[in-house]
């Protein structure tokens, strides 16, 4: 036990380290003032912007900001659309794999703009080379920078500014952040052993008989894995993500891979602080973050190292739950890697968490629910800001003073736009497509399990694309054809189709409506005049503050979800604690 929780400290702990360093730099990058990466990727940028036309100086308003992401969106999903439905002639495609399903391409092209990367299908069997890394592997860095421009125009907004260029912000979250650091550490990845080769699958004879072949998948595999984890992507090359040893071979790749999709939402951060010049501040809400993510780590982590009671008893003795981990792994790094993938929204896998103990079903869900332990890239630090602002709000009802934020007057518009946010949006997303699916188990669902983990299995799956998270409870019938047909003998695949579409809803909602809020809430901040601080001003940067915000986050976003957390993974705690199940 005690060489885990050595294992989860010293990888939290590099986490920590790097955080004023990169926090420093991103601010740095934003608020365009010079970095060591100036002399090589200046003269590239000026001809990215000469190309799309960008004038660099122009800032946007919220709504021109909005428009500007919803239109690049719908440009570059056509493009990933086009290629994945002709990926049968298109080159690259050594195992001639033809077209999916209209509605598995659809719900694929969804997924990846809106940095979701939720995946009906396996990727080794059903997507060619090409549509990997030309349609997929483009969009997780373009998706990835969306998310980061939304989060750095949020924060400008937050402190005054004026909100930006988006095209600006885009083009440098690529240059500048995402490939460099994808540069090094996709030849980290490969000296550690993950595969980057065009070549198609190698083909041996099995040790059983020497006359059966098996063909084992390979691909350009380590540009794909770290970019999938820094820009909390999350979509895996092969069907079981960073659980294959082609993706994730090693404890070694497994520490790159969590510190890549930390890092950046831990140290945007910091940039805040330095934008809003009090790195007071920063630390206090790092700190209240870091509290949530250790408490729901703790959580998860004890309920996989005293495994299953029914298990023990069977076998005398107290053992981790392993089922559907991998042993190089073990289970204190497969419940560290899974609170930190739907805590940062990547949604990668490293073990599968529909095999977690109820404890990894709640933290796992609370995470999406929440969406600010540390939340998605550049969004998940925009979401936290916002509770932030309903904080100040609900403070200055209670001690009669009037609601500010840096300096900014907290008035009814910005908190109608924070209200809806977070206590609209994301449960309209989840609860109406999980209410009719649980209508309608056996022609909708294609649930595997009964009773309190099949509802968590439904719950998960909106919740992972309203969250823009990805990852799955699985053991839903939601790939083409569908399992459940299959195992059934159903000649339909009603049960595929209905997830691919309806998710489409989830993910569509949990994306773009959020940001379009969040720009207009940075929009009217920027806008307003700063009052001058007195003897009455609300602090926001004490540690009083600082818990009443905790307990507003727990207050109104987790007990929106209690009922649900209830019916799931708290029901089946208490039927396993029973001997039930």
């Amino acid at each position: 036990m005690l060489q885990g929780w050595i294992q989860i400290a010293l990888t939290l702990i590099i986490v920590v380290v790097i955080t004023p360093f990169f926090g420093r730099y991103m601010a740095r990058v934003y608020q365009e003032q010079r970095t060591f990466l100036d002399p090589t990727l200046n003269p590239v940028e000026r001809l990215l912007y000469s190309l799309v036309g960008v004038p660099t100086k122009a800032d946007m308003t919220g709504w021109q900001y909005a428009r500007a992401i919803l239109y690049s969106n719908v440009v570059m999903g056509l493009l990933i659309f086009f290629i994945i439905m002709n990926q049968g002639w298109l080159p690259l495609n050594p195992t001639k794999i033809g077209a999916p399903t209209w509605d598995t391409a659809l719900h694929t092209t969804i997924s990846f703009i809106t940095n979701t990367n939720q995946q009906h299908y396996s990727g080794e069997t059903y997507l060619s080379y090409a549509s990997q890394m030309w349609g997929l592997g483009y969009h997780m860095f373009t998706s990835a920078a969306t998310g980061l421009a939304v989060g750095i125009a949020f924060i400008r907004g937050l402190t005054g500014r004026s909100l930006g260029n988006f095209y600006v912000d885009l083009i440098r979250s690529i240059t500048r952040i995402l490939l460099p650091i994808c540069i090094v550490g996709g030849i980290a990845l490969m000296a550690a052993g993950v595969p980057e080769t065009l070549a198609g699958p190698v083909v041996f004879p099995t040790l059983e008989d020497s006359n059966i072949s098996q063909a084992i998948a390979r691909g350009p595999v380590a540009h794909f894995e770290i970019i999938k984890e820094l820009g909390e992507n999350g979509g895996g090359f092969f069907a079981i993500n960073s659980a294959h040893p082609f993706e994730n071979p090693n404890p070694f790749t497994n520490l790159i891979e969590i510190v890549a999709m930390i890092s950046i939402p831990t140290s945007l951060i910091y940039t805040y602080g330095l934008f809003a010049n009090n790195t007071k501040q920063a630390w206090l809400v790092y700190g209240m973050v870091s509290v949530l993510f250790l408490t729901f780590l703790t959580v998860n982590a004890i309920g996989e190292y005293n495994g299953n009671p029914a298990v023990n008893a069977l076998l005398g003795s107290t053992q981790p739950n392993l089922e559907g981990k991998e042993v190089r792994f073990g289970w204190a790094q497969s419940a560290l890697f899974a609170t930190l993938t739907t805590g940062t929204m990547t949604g990668a896998v490293n073990s599968m968490h529909d095999s977690f103990m109820p404890n990894g079903g709640f933290v796992t869900l609370s995470n999406m629910f929440l969406q600010i332990i540390w939340g998605g890239q550049g969004t998940g630090t925009a979401y936290l800001f916002a509770y932030l602002i309903l904080a100040v709000f609900v403070t200055g009802l209670m001690v009669g003073r009037t609601p500010e934020f840096l300096g900014r007057k907290i008035e009814k518009r910005e908190v109608v736009l924070a209200s809806f946010l977070i206590l609209l949006v994301h449960p309209i997303a989840i609860m109406i497509p999980a209410g009719i699916t649980l209508a309608f188990p056996d022609q909708l669902a294609g649930i595997s399990n009964p009773g309190f983990h099949g509802f968590a299995q439904v719950i998960y799956e909106y919740a992972s694309a309203a969250a823009n998270n990805g990852s799955g409870f699985e053991g839903l019938g939601d790939s083409q054809p569908s399992p459940i047909a299959i195992a059934t003998g159903a000649k339909t695949t009603v049960t595929a189709l209905w997830w691919n579409l309806s998710t489409c809803f989830s993910l569509l909602a949990g994306r773009y409506i959020p940001v379009i809020g969040l720009l207009l809430l940075a929009d009217s901040l920027s806008r307003k005049q700063q009052v001058p601080f007195t003897a009455g001003t609300l602090r926001t940067d004490t540690g009083l503050f600082t818990g009443v915000t905790a307990g507003v986050i727990l207050i109104l976003g987790a007990l929106t979800f209690f009922p649900v957390l209830a019916f799931g993974p708290i029901g089946e705690a208490f039927w396993i604690a029973k001997g039930i199940g």
